[in-house]
């Protein structure tokens, strides 16, 4: 379907950003012109010049991210259209020269004595840049001289070409084969793909699975070489500015202490007996002597699937999100009424959901929304995202508005983690309830486990390649192979084809992202236990957190909502919640 068959209700309103791409041109034409940092070079020694500094690139910033914005939501809808290819590169070029032009500040603020970071940060002036000024602090050892961190600021560009790479062979020249189904000649698209897997028929799930990873399979060599790239270019960041290995330096970035991933890591490791029994539960209750990757997603229940049309799905998420209250209700009618979402799969649109916020704009929402159980739960999950945003741009100022990425799976997850609850309460349905437990232990399957093997994937790939050993399709694979073969056991039937799924990960090109997904689950389902069972005062302290930013440190602000994740219990609790799903399921035979 092209975007034109669309109905302009189911399409992001870009015009809340600019009217027109002229208006756009515009602002990017005023931008060309950077502001005038070279007052403050060598003068970045006291608080009034560090608090004029902060003001001039601001706003400056606040003007280009919605410049890029715009560019971002543009190429997305449709990446074929070469005038928004260019919009995206001319703003990617000029925040590599605006980087650049302002790579000065932090090595001359670094080189300040730890005495003045510090009396600066208590300075009402700079009050809001006290949490930044104690993160330069804990930096200052690995910051280079102010000529160095030129040179970094850029390679920016350069060194994002590998991610870019991957978009371009994934999202438009991936060659996805066609297939008969449904009684047709259908083209495989990604999001397809998605629902013949979670579909009944196994000879259709079986002919896809192949096919599917056959065209991944025609590019292996291609995918390698760019993914290896992506892991140099870890390496190259990491080995400049002194850190001990790429996990250190990402964890650093975040300001997350290792004990939160080494948790993680200890805590799948111990429940992956029950990882194995439900693989057990599953082969039997499909019926099935041999289990395949393919008979993965679909459910065990047969026709309980939540099979409804956008307006239906964003009524139930209404519902099953109402322990918010009114406020937050509202605010999800308002995204859905003033075009936040770009709803429909069309030709040449980026694949996937994500939610974008920029300071200054109401957040945007991409679907490829198909009528799938998944879907219903993707709308929730990524309206959390948005709100997010909403909630911290709109309580922080600037530089404490973005929060980190490390946080950035939580107000998601807790959404779906309600959804389900309020499904599960509300239904009197044993075969949809049998369903939704189902559904329940999927999740954490894929948010929890899965993503929590794809991080020692990453982990062991560049360890791999810190080592010096260079990294192909055929140690990727045996990699991914083995830890595959970990994490499900005995049951599954391990297709040689789900060695190079690897390949097909995008959130791999941001490197140490995927744990965060299993941390932003493990944080969910605590929140969302003591939001259903405390109500009012549990709302408020998630509200904190949601309006929180980085006021903090992210761990902290996790904890003041009610999920320590230093503590290994915070890790077990949501390892028991799955075994209490799959018990609860197995009685209902």
């Amino acid at each position: 379907m092209e975007r034109s068959e669309v109905a302009v209700r189911y399409q992001w309103k870009t015009e809340d950003v600019f009217e027109s791409d002229e208006a756009w041109e515009a602002a990017f034409a005023a931008l060309e012109t950077l502001p005038d940092v070279a007052q403050f070079r060598g003068n970045l020694n006291t608080a009034e010049n560090v608090a004029a500094y902060f003001a001039l690139t601001d706003d400056y910033e606040i003007r280009l991210m919605r410049v890029y914005l715009y560019a971002f939501l543009k190429h997305d809808q449709d990446i074929r259209v070469t005038k928004y290819n260019a919009y995206s590169a001319k703003v990617m070029t000029l925040m590599t020269r605006y980087s650049a032009e302002t790579s000065f500040a932090v090595p001359e603020l670094t080189s300040l004595p730890e005495e003045t970071l510090r009396a600066f940060a208590a300075d009402e002036r700079l009050k809001d840049y006290d949490y930044s000024l104690s993160r330069l602090i804990a930096r200052k050892k690995y910051v280079l001289s102010a000529k160095e961190e030129l040179i970094l600021a850029q390679t920016a560009e350069p060194m994002s070409v590998a991610g870019d790479v991957f978009d371009m062979l994934d999202d438009a020249e991936l060659n996805l084969p066609c297939m008969m189904y449904q009684g047709k000649r259908t083209k495989l698209t990604h999001g397809l793909y998605s629902v013949i897997m979670s579909g009944g028929d196994r000879a259709d799930r079986a002919k896809a699975f192949k096919k599917y990873y056959s065209a991944y399979g025609k590019i292996i060599n291609t995918l390698a070489t760019t993914y290896y790239g992506n892991v140099k270019k870890d390496i190259f960041y990491k080995n400049v500015r002194g850190y001990a290995s790429c996990l250190e330096m990402a964890l650093s970035e975040e300001d997350v202490t290792r004990d939160v991933y080494e948790n993680l890591i200890a805590a799948v490791d111990e429940y992956s007996p029950v990882m194995h029994r439900y693989m057990e539960v599953r082969k039997k209750s499909l019926g099935l002597d041999e289990m395949h990757m393919y008979d993965l997603y679909i459910p065990l229940v047969e026709n309980a699937e939540l099979k409804l049309s956008f307006e239906e799905a964003f009524e139930v998420v209404l519902k099953g999100l109402s322990p918010l209250g009114e406020q937050y209700n509202a605010l999800l009618r308002r995204g859905r009424d003033e075009r936040w979402i770009d709803v429909c799969e069309t030709e040449g649109k980026r694949g996937g959901a994500y939610s974008i916020g920029v300071y200054g704009n109401h957040p945007y929402v991409l679907l490829n929304y198909q009528p799938t159980t998944n879907n219903v739960f993707t709308i929730a999950h990524e309206m959390g995202h948005a709100l997010h945003s909403y909630f911290s741009n709109g309580t922080q100022p600037y530089a404490k508005a973005d929060y980190k990425i490390f946080v950035a799976e939580v107000a998601s997850t807790v959404n779906e983690v309600l959804l389900l609850k309020y499904l599960l309460h509300t239904t009197e349905d044993k075969k949809l309830k049998k369903y939704l437990l189902n559904y329940f232990m999927d999740m954490i399957r894929t948010t929890l486990f899965r993503q929590t093997q794809f991080a020692c994937f990453e982990q062991e790939a560049h360890a791999m390649a810190e080592r010096g050993e260079p990294l192909n399709k055929d140690n990727l694979s045996e990699l991914y192979y083995s830890l595959n073969k970990k994490y499900y056991g005995e049951a599954l039937m391990h297709d040689r084809e789900i060695a190079i799924e690897w390949a097909r990960i995008p959130h791999f090109y941001r490197s140490f992202y995927v744990y965060k997904y299993a941390t932003g689950i493990t944080a969910a389902i605590a929140i969302a236990g003591r939001i259903l069972s405390e109500g009012q005062p549990a709302v408020e302290r998630y509200f904190n957190f949601l309006k929180g930013g980085c006021s903090a440190d992210p761990v902290s602000l996790l904890k003041g909502a009610g999920a320590d994740l230093t503590d290994k219990e915070t890790f077990a609790a949501a390892m028991k919640e799955f075994e209490s799903a799959l018990a609860e399921f197995e009685q209902l035979d």
